[in-house]
Formats: structure tokens, C-alpha cells, sequence
């Protein structure tokens, strides 16, 4: 084995982490009696030399290599490495990629890539052989192996549904189902007979493992050939898979029945390398009768998509499942349920917010957590919040071993519902030593119902020394403040102005600013101050103390000079300030007007609309602006938020606008405007429940009337 290895010039490649010299140790490491060797090997081999799918030169060179590994017997583990080569050469560069990557200076990238897809694919061959190898583990790796990289997609189906009438291990049928899957995706022609065969495997007297394996790849590859009642069909696949021999005891209430198996995982012990992290979600399947089958739900939603009805009624059943594993997947489900479509949820979020008396910790954590991303939408499980943070004084706050501590997740989702409730919580944690980094947000989200909290705030704001430590110890007093607009803390609010130290001064001194803007009149003893700072014209905090005396003083003579001086910085982003300041001022800039219209056709896209929305503003005219705030629309969602809040605020969705046909189509959609494939934002369902509470407000509250100020 390893004939050659060391005639390579690996010291010539480089892979992420700089010199390929150690991939030699990589490969032989893979071939290790050590599982632990075994493993470091192979997360170095993704870490480095296939990093987040990248293909390098010796990313090719160790192809050969790594077949020879696969075809091993003697080597243990050989279903990681038969993913990895799965991974390297699974990868489809077609010539429109190469003339895109070409344009992009990158055709070296491209061309790894189509290398390792044809070198992978010209020796897929052995892996029909690896269809019936004594390892499980590389029977489960196999089929989607061949389903992703051989050349005869007739042949392997062929081979897939052979197999399955001959293999004995539950979860190698699974993966051949999901090959099955794979390939109807890859190859049209053959989707319509593969339907028809998953169809069949999903109705006939198969196990309800494979029938719901059957399912899930039938959503994939041919939702339409679903059964019409999908929900009643899957829900008692799952009643099927609890009461199935060898499932773990469950009471009602969903805990472990004393004496069946305790689960093995231990959450403090968190794998430390790559690979671990990977497998890491499988471990909450440990002892559990079909640890899979959260997988498998998981392939459903994503084939059931836009029916969200569906999805909700699933999930609904999940989370009244006596096994605290299937609720757990349920909530982690309905997560990327409401984050990713719109829907009525009450009743989901109820059942999520029941999860939090759950005696399993992972359990009621992920419900809080879930609830913490929900904002409003969390009001069917307030009730259920408040119980958890009143009977848990011990987690309103968590420690990190790094970085500043933090609210509890319950205690974030009670205060983001505005429930006055969370206010001993918040008031425990500004008599912490160090307060926690986002009390201000949660003040905020309160609003008036934190009041009580403006005297602490002021008091700990005083006590804050003006040292590099400032700015995080003052930053989440400030913005507290700043969503109380509590006038009365000026003067201490005015020293951290006057003190801040180099250290992180600038982002201090603006969130003090912001602090003496909100309180408006009532911070008057900082008009000094404030005139002061204006006269360094030019510089963004000249924009934000402008904007402060604005608020605080009332005197445009003063700020209109500063503002106008800051259309014309170098940085968009200052611009961006500047008129957005200029349109708080609305009719008394009305002498800016042509210099706000000249930014509309500014190249950088946030400009422009800040500049169509301050020009509306203090023109008091539409026409101009309405335009580029609708293509803005078109071409970012982004930035939807923002222009309807304009709409809103300006009354321009007339019946028949173009505006009013742009609202009524976001409105109409399913899917939230800035769900994304593959990632997401902690505040996105806010965001996006926001433009849609925006939206309806432009449409329902058009009053005809310009924008007022």
C-alpha cells in the first residue's frame, strides 16, 4: 500500500493551511490500528486538504491513494473515506462554470474540480463491489457514492433495488433508498420510474423505517406522487417506530422509565476534532430505536418545502410524541419551519413552549432557544416562559468562557414578548458585577414596561470607570438608557461623552450621542458640548452630535452646515448618516433637496435609498423617490425593512400605486423575504414579521398625505 507516496512532490503543493508536506502522515494515518489516529486523520484531510470542498493539487494527488485505502480490508473505518472521495469527486463543473471561473481569474479551481470529478468518477467502479463488503459502515457509504459519481445511473439503480431484497442492516436499506433518491435527482429520465418504486416501497408491508425512508426521498425527487394524506401516513409511521421492539420505555410525560437504558452522551463532552463535530448531532440519537429517523424527517420537510400546512401539522404530531428525542427533533425542526416560511403557528409555538418543564435539559434548552427567535411570535408560549424563568433564577445569566456573560435564552425570548414578567430577571443582572452585553436590547424590546430600571441604569452608568474596559461596561447601560429615553441620566451620560478613553472611544462616544438624541429636550446641559463637537466638520461624529443637538436643541442654523458637509464624505457609510439625519430635519433641509437628488444615482445601493427616503422627506414630494426605493426593493431584499417603514410612514400605497402592487405581492409570498439556503440571522423572523406588519400599516393605513416629520 502506498506505493509511490513518497516520489510525490508534496513539499511543491500547498493545501489551506500552507505546505501539503503532511499529507504523506494524512494518508497513512487514515490506515491506523488508532480509531483515535484514524479520526485526526481524517479531519485533517477535510480541515486541510479538502477544506470546506475545496480541491487542491494534492487533493488529486491523494486519489489514488485513498482508493487503494477504500478497497482494503483490512482498513478500519473505510466509510469515512469512501464520503471523502464522494465529497472530492462529487462536485459538477459543467463549461459554463469554467467560462464563469475564467472571468473570475480562478480557472486553476475550476479545473481541480472537473479533475477530481473525472478522476473519482473513472474509478467508481469499485464501489459496486463495496455494496456487499462485511462493514456496515461501508455499505452505508457505498450507494451514494455510486449514485453520485458513476456514469451508468440504469446499472446502479439496478444494483440499489437488488440490494435491497438481499441486505439485513435497517440502516444500509435506508441509504440505499436515499441513493435511490440521489439519483432521480441527477437523472431525470430515470425520476419517473424510481417514483414509481418508492411509491411502492412506501405502500407496501415494509417496515416503517423504509416506508418512511420511502417518503422522505419521494418529497425530494416527486412531491406530487406523495400520498394526499401524508401527515396521518407519517405520524403513524412514527407511533410504529416508538412501539417497535427494543425502543426505549418512555412515562407519559416523556422521561426515561427508571431502569431503561440512561443515554450514553454526555454533553460537556464535546468532540474536538472536525469529524466529531460532524457526527456530533448523530449522538442524540444514541439509544434511541431508530436514530435515524430524525434524518429522515429532516429529508421530508425539505421535499414538503412551501407546504407549510403540512409541515406544521407534522411537527404539531412530532412534539406530542412521548420520546423526548422526537420532540427534540421536532423543535429543532420547527425552527427552520417559521424561520424559513410564513404560516400560522400558535399552536406549534405552544407546543414548543411545553417543552421547557421537560426533565431532558437538551430538550427544554432548544425550546428556549427557539422561543428566543421568535420575538412576538413566541406570545402562545408567555405563560410557559414566565414559569421557566420565575422557577430557574440560575440561568438568567450565562457565563462564557470567553467574552462578556449573556441573558439566558428564556429570559431573552420573555423580554423580546415585551412581558413585563422578565423585569426581576433584568434587574438581578444590572446588579452583577459585570452586566451582561445585551440587558440594553432586552430593556428595549420591554419598552415603557422597563422604566423601574432607568434608576439602576443610571446609578451602574455612573459607576463605570473610564478606563479600556469602557466601552463594555458602559455600551449595554447606554443602550438601555437610550430605549428608556431617561433624560434624567444625562449628566452621567454627558461624562462618559467627555471621558471616553482611545481605547474603543469612537464606538463609545456614538452610543453616548445616541443616548443624549434619544432623550431629546431633556438633555439641554449638553448643548455645549454637542456645539462643540459639530465643528469638526467633516468627520462622522460630527453627523452624530448634529443629529443629537438636532434632537436635543431643535437648531437646524447649527446642524444643517454639518450634514451638508457630510454628504459629501468619502465613506458611504457617512453619507448614509448624514442623510438620514437630514430627513429627521424634514422641511427645514428642504434647501438640501438637489444635493439629496444627486446621490440617487450614487452606485452604492443603501445610498441611494437613504437619499430617496431624506429627499421624500424634506421635499414632501414622492415622485422622485418612489421610483428608486421599488427597484431597490427588486434588486435587494435587504432592504425591504427600511423602504417600507418609508411607505408606511408617507402614506404612498395608493389603490392602483405601483407601490401598493409591490406590497401586495411581499404580503402574497410564503416564503420569508431574507430566508436563506444554508444559514441564517438570530433576528430574521423579527425582521421579516416586522416588514410584513410594515407592509399591511402602508396598505390598510394610506392616508394620502406626504410624509410627516
Amino acid at each position: 500500500m502506498f506505493a509511490g507516496i513518497d516520489e510525490v512532490d508534496w513539499a511543491s503543493m500547498e493545501h489551506a493551511y500552507g505546505p501539503a508536506d503532511d499529507v504523506p502522515a494524512l494518508l497513512r494515518g487514515l490506515a491506523s490500528a488508532d480509531p483515535s489516529e484514524r479520526e485526526a486523520a481524517l479531519d485533517g484531510m477535510y480541515g486541510a486538504v479538502h477544506h470546506q470542498g475545496d480541491v487542491y493539487a494534492c487533493t488529486l494527488a491523494c486519489i489514488p491513494f485513498l482508493f487503494e485505502l477504500v478497497v482494503d480490508p483490512l482498513v478500519p473505518d473505510r466509510g469515512g473515506i469512501v464520503e471523502l472521495l464522494t465529497s472530492i469527486g462529487g462536485i459538477d463543473i459543467d463549461e459554463e462554470d469554467i467560462d464563469e471561473a475564467e472571468a473570475e481569474d480562478d480557472a486553476e479551481g475550476a479545473a481541480n474540480y472537473a479533475m477530481a470529478a473525472a478522476a473519482v468518477s473513472a474509478g467508481a467502479g469499485v464501489f459496486f463491489a463495496l455494496m456487499a463488503d462485511e462493514d456496515p459502515g461501508v455499505r452505508v457509504s457505498a450507494p451514494l457514492a455510486l449514485a453520485t459519481l458513476h456514469g451508468s445511473p440504469a446499472r446502479v439503480l439496478t444494483l440499489l433495488r437488488e440490494r435491497l431484497t438481499l441486505e439485513p442492516d435497517d440502516e444500509v436499506r435506508l441509504a440505499l433508498v436515499e441513493a435511490a433518491g440521489r439519483v432521480a435527482l441527477r437523472h431525470g429520465p430515470l425520476a419517473g420510474r424510481i417514483a414509481d418504486w418508492l411509491s411502492r416501497l412506501a405502500a407496501e408491508a415494509n417496515g416503517p423505517g423504509l416506508r418512511l425512508a420511502a417518503l422522505a426521498q419521494l418529497a425530494r425527487c416527486a412531491p406530487e406522487a406523495l400520498p394526499g394524506d401524508v401527515v396521518r401516513v407519517v405520524a403513524g409511521l412514527l407511533r410504529q417506530l416508538r412501539s417497535a421492539p427494543g425502543a426505549p420505555e418512555v412515562s407519559e410525560a416523556g422521561s426515561r422509565v427508571l431502569g431503561a437504558p440512561a443515554d450514553p452522551v454526555c454533553a460537556e463532552a464535546a468532540p474536538v476534532t472536525l469529524v466529531g463535530q460532524l457526527r456530533a448531532p448523530a449522538a442524540d440519537g444514541a439509544g434511541r430505536a431508530a436514530p435515524w429517523t430524525a434524518a429522515l424527517l429532516r429529508t421530508l420537510h425539505v421535499g414538503l418545502d412551501d407546504r407549510v400546512a403540512d409541515r406544521t401539522a407534522l411537527l404539531t404530531d412530532q412534539l406530542c410524541s412521548p420520546d423526548p428525542g422526537q420532540r427534540i427533533d421536532a423543535v429543532r425542526m420547527s425552527s427552520g419551519l417559521i424561520r424559513a416560511w410564513r404560516g400560522s403557528y400558535g399552536e406549534l409555538v405552544r407546543l414548543v413552549g411545553d417543552q421547557l418543564v421537560s426533565d431532558e435539559p437538551r430538550l427544554a434548552e432548544a425550546a428556549s432557544h427557539v422561543l428566543e427567535e421568535l420575538f412576538g411570535l413566541a406570545a402562545p408560549a408567555g405563560d410557559a416562559l414566565a414559569a421557566r424563568v420565575a422557577a430557574d433564577p440560575g440561568a438568567w445569566v450565562k457565563e462564557w468562557a470567553s467574552g462578556p456573560p449573556g441573558l439566558g435564552s428564556a429570559v431573552k425570548a420573555l423580554a423580546r414578548l415585551g412581558d413585563a414578567r422578565a423585569l426581576p430577571a433584568l434587574a438581578a443582572a444590572l446588579e452583577r458585577p459585570e452586566v451582561p452585553h445585551d440587558v440594553g436590547f432586552a430593556i428595549g424590546c420591554l419598552g415603557p414596561a422597563a422604566a423601574p430600571l432607568a434608576g439602576v441604569l443610571r446609578r451602574r452608568l455612573g459607576e463605570v470607570g473610564l478606563n479600556e474596559e469602557a466601552y463594555d461596561r458602559a455600551s449595554p447601560l447606554l443602550a438601555g438608557l437610550t430605549a428608556l429615553r431617561a433624560g434624567e441620566a444625562a449628566p452621567e451620560v454627558l461624562r462618559i461623552l467627555r471621558g471616553a478613553p482611545e481605547y474603543r472611544g469612537e464606538w463609545l462616544r456614538t452610543a453616548a450621542l445616541r443616548a443624549l438624541g434619544s432623550f431629546g429636550p431633556a438633555a439641554h446641559c449638553a448643548v455645549p458640548e454637542l456645539r462643540a463637537l459639530i465643528r469638526r466638520a467633516g468627520t462622522a461624529g460630527a453627523t452624530e452630535a448634529a443629529e443629537a443637538l438636532w434632537a436635543v436643541d431643535g437648531d437646524a442654523g447649527a446642524v444643517l452646515p454639518v450634514l451638508i458637509e457630510g454628504l459629501q464624505a468619502e465613506h458611504a457609510r457617512e453619507r448614509r448618516a448624514a442623510a438620514s439625519a437630514l430627513g429627521r430635519l424634514g422641511a427645514h433641509a428642504a434647501v438640501t433637496a438637489p444635493r439629496l437628488r444627486g446621490l440617487l444615482l450614487h452606485e452604492e445601493l443603501w445610498l441611494r435609498v437613504d437619499a430617496a427616503i431624506a429627499l421624500w422627506e424634506v421635499s414632501g414630494r414622492a415622485e422622485e423617490s418612489v421610483p428608486v426605493l421599488l427597484a431597490a426593493w427588486e434588486k435587494n431584499r435587504h432592504v425591504r425593512v427600511r423602504v417600507a417603514e418609508c411607505l408606511a410612514r408617507a402614506g404612498a400605497a395608493g389603490a392602483g400605486s405601483e407601490a401598493a402592487h409591490v406590497l401586495r405581492a411581499e404580503l402574497a409570498s410564503v416564503r420569508r423575504h431574507n430566508a436563506m439556503d444554508g444559514g441564517y440571522g438570530s433576528h430574521d423572523t423579527y425582521e421579516d414579521e416586522k416588514l410584513l406588519a410594515l407592509c399591511r400599516r402602508a396598505l390598510l393605513g394610506n392616508s394620502g398625505k406626504g410624509p410627516t416629520t
